[in-house]
Formats: C-alpha cells, structure tokens, sequence
C-alpha cells in the first residue's frame, strides 16, 4: 500500500506510540470524572432524559453500559448516549483555537469501548490506559483545531471529534500502523456535520448531541476496518475529490505541530457555568457587577461587552432567542442573566427564566465588540486567555466595569479551580442513585494504579 498523507502519518505514529505521565495524567484524572459530572448532571433534565429514550435505542439488546442509567445497549448506540450525556449541558471541558470544541466527547467512545472490549473479548485495560487514551484523543482533536478553522469554512467541529475517536478506538482495538492510518483516512473521508444548527436561525438542540453521534462513527470506522481491508491514502490532498479540495478549498489542512500533552495540559474546565466558553469570563465579570449594582438595574441606561473576536462572531445575538440552545451562547443574555441574578447554572436558559422581561431590556442596551488586544491574548498560544470585559452605565452618568482574563477553569486559576470542580463533581451525585460514597472516594484518590477502571464501571451504571 502507497504512503498515506503526513498528516494521516503523523496521528497515527502519535496514538501508537505516546505514553502520558506525571501530572498530564493526574490532568486527565480530573477531565475523567469532570467528564462523568456533566453527564450525571445531565440526566436531571427531562430533554436528556427523553433522548435516552430513543425507541430504536430501549429496543435494542447488549451488553455496553450508559452513564449514569440502566441501559444496556451496542457499543456504537452507547457511545452516541455517552457522548450526548458528558455534552449536554455545554459544561464539559472546552478548547479553543482558530477552531474550537470539547476533546473531553472522546471519552464517550473510551467508556464505551472499554466496556465492550472486557465484557466480548476478555480484553483488559488499566486506568492508566484510560486516561493516557484520553489524552491521546485530546490532542489530535485540539492540535488540528490550533492549526485549523473548519467554521470558516462552514463546518462543525465535532469531525475532529470523529477523527480523534476513529484513531483512539484504533488503538483500543489493537490495530497496527496501516490499519490505524486506514481507519483515520475513512473517518476523513466520512460526510461532515455542518454548523447549520449552531447560528440563527436554526440554532437547535442538536448541539447537545452532534459530538455523540460523531464519536460513534469514528468507532463505527475502526470497526469496519476489521472486516474491510482498506485504506485511502490520499483522503485528504487527492485533486478533486480528496477532503482538501472538496471541503477546505483554499485552507488545506495542516498539522506542523509536535505531538504530546499540550492540549490536556491546557484544557479549560467549565467550572460553574454552564456557556459557551468565549462568555465564560464575561458572565464572571457581570455576577462581580451584579453586587455593585443591586437595587439600580432599574438605572442602568448602557451595558457594553468587550470581548475577543470569536465571542462577536459566535455568541453575539440580537433579536429573539427560541430556546435554550439560541440562549446559553448568546454572551448578551448571559451577562443580563448575571447581573439581574448574580449567578448562572444550568436552569437559567430555561423557557420560564426567559420570560423575565428584564432579560430583553438589558439585552436592548447592550452593544457587543471586539476589543483587539483580547484578540491576540486570545489566540497567542502561550498564553491562552479569554479576556471579557462588561461596563454599565447608569442614569446618574456612574459607570461600574469588571474585567476578568482568564476564566475559572484556566491553566492560571487551577489550583484555585480544583475545590469547585469537587464540589461540581459532589452536585452531580446528589440526585443519582449510584455509589456516592464509592465514587467520591474514587475521585479524591490520586494513585492512579491503585484505581481499577472496571470497579469505576459498575459504580455509574445502575
């Protein structure tokens, strides 16, 4: 078989070859059970609930778990529940570059295949192995992202989803370098999710489950591979009809960065609010406001963001907001959430919290720009900030700003993150019927080999 493009080249010498260590792994630790929070706490809502339920889905036989419920189901339907569940929320980990996403959706095809691959083929992984696959999945996806806009291009993130859980579950599988290319090239050349129902007028809930679907077929690619002796080496740079030319046109992909531990190292948790990330310090800026300005909303005659250029593009909405989707990344709802309400989870974008008039009034006289320094702190890779400021004025001509750069969550405010994500992780059991005392005991233990991932398993399935 000819070579197969560098880029394919390059993942595949990655996902075979790198072993995490040290505090990447510890890293991963808190993304693992961060992950599993988002996914319990999902489950508190009906509209997750409801897609649990999908009929093709209860109807089905198997042996694969879901998070957090009683289904029993394939591995391929139960990565797409695992997937929806950990992203429902919009309060998993977040990357963001020239593209952005969530690499912690990979771990719904991990789960899943684990699960699969012990309870089919006897086949046993240590936790160890869990979080270093992780960590592998969080790079592909997030290295690709630094080096490549696919919404400029009108695509959804969530491809690199699936070429990231193609390659993982490859390697989980137990491929060798030309199965693994083969199976990356067929998650390439595999149709591509379009942004359409992220942006007005089609802003929908299929945000809540697209990165569920596209893991399950990067692992759907890995296991046609083992039936299907085939391999496209040319998927992405063939002249016509290859990914550059059909999809990309004059932005070929790229990947000239060094593999390794970088995006995991550097990922960003969602700590206590559930937005889209680019709001994440906007909404912390307004709820330091909210205090500032109790019994004045009524004055307030002007409320100016300045955010980063992705926070204009992507989360800057006028108008009518339809449902929870269009409002959870729309930053001007958010900070006039904040600052009438000085908090913000997961119930304020809700049909009912929107009916607060108030909301659309402090919309009204909200302006939204770029402010071009945060733009650079934003895209410098050393850095990685996500600056956002929020001014008010009032009546009387008083004016009150917050600015905050780097959000809860941030490589910077780790150590000042760790006791929240607890407590988030501690919320998220609180309605659950699993093992709390087991799972919380799990989650505070850093011996990573003295952790079995299989007494993890039958603690968050009932």
């Amino acid at each position: 078989m000819s070579s197969f493009n560098p880029l394919i080249e390059k993942i595949t010498n990655f996902a075979q070859t790198y072993e995490a260590a040290g505090d990447t792994l510890q890293e991963a630790r808190i993304c693992f059970y961060d992950s599993l929070a988002c996914a319990f706490l999902a489950l508190e809502h009906s509209q997750a609930q409801n897609f649990c339920a999908l009929p093709y889905i209860k109807n089905s036989s198997g042996s694969v778990g879901v998070i957090g419920t009683d289904i029993k189901t394939n591995v391929i339907d139960a990565t797409l529940l695992n997937g929806a569940l950990i992203r429902w929320l919009d309060f998993n980990d977040t990357w963001l570059a020239k593209e952005w996403g969530h690499p912690s959706d990979n771990l719904s095809t991990i789960l899943a295949l684990t699960d699969y691959l012990d309870k089919e083929q006897d086949k046993k992984f240590t936790f160890k192995d869990i979080l270093n696959f992780m960590v592998i999945a969080h790079e592909i996806q997030g290295s690709l992202a630094i080096e490549n806009s696919f919404n400029k291009v009108g695509l959804d993130h969530v491809l690199l989803v699936k070429i990231a859980s193609a390659a993982v579950a490859s390697k989980m599988l137990g491929h060798d370098y030309i199965q693994m290319s083969s199976v990356i090239s067929n998650a390439f050349l595999d149709g591509q999710s379009l942004r359409t129902y992220r942006h007005f007028p089609n802003t929908g809930a299929r945000k809540s489950w697209a990165a569920g679907d596209a893991a399950s077929k990067g692992l759907k690619q890995a296991f046609i591979s083992e039936v299907s002796d085939e391999g496209y080496p040319t998927a992405i740079t063939a002249k016509v009809w290859g990914f550059n030319d059909v999809l990309m046109r004059d932005n070929p992909l790229k990947l000239q960065r060094n593999l390794n531990s970088y995006v995991m190292d550097n990922i960003l948790y969602k700590v206590n609010f559930p937005a889209e990330f680019h709001a994440q310090t906007a909404a912390e800026a307004a709820i330091k406001l909210s205090k500032k300005l109790s019994g004045k909303l009524d004055e307030i005659t002007k409320i100016e963001i300045q955010t980063q250029e992705p926070g204009v593009r992507i989360i800057s909405k006028k108008g009518p907001l339809k449902n929870y989707a269009d409002r959870d990344h729309c930053i001007e709802y958010i900070v006039a959430w904040c600052l009438i309400n000085g908090s913000l989870d997961a119930n304020s974008y809700d049909d009912v919290s929107a009916s607060n008039p108030k909301i659309d009034q402090l919309r009204d006289l909200t302006s939204t720009h770029e402010n071009q320094s945060y733009t650079n702190r934003y895209y410098d890779l050393a850095e990685r900030a996500i600056p956002n400021s929020v001014t008010v004025k009032l009546g009387s001509g008083e004016m009150f700003t917050e600015e905050v750069i780097y959000p809860l969550g941030h490589r910077n405010r780790r150590d000042e993150s760790k006791p929240f994500l607890g407590a988030k992780f501690e919320k998220s059991l609180k309605k659950s019927n699993l093992d709390k005392s087991f799972l919380l005991d799990a989650y505070k233990n850093e011996a990573i080999d003295k952790v079995e991932i299989y007494d993890i398993l039958t603690k968050i399935y009932k």
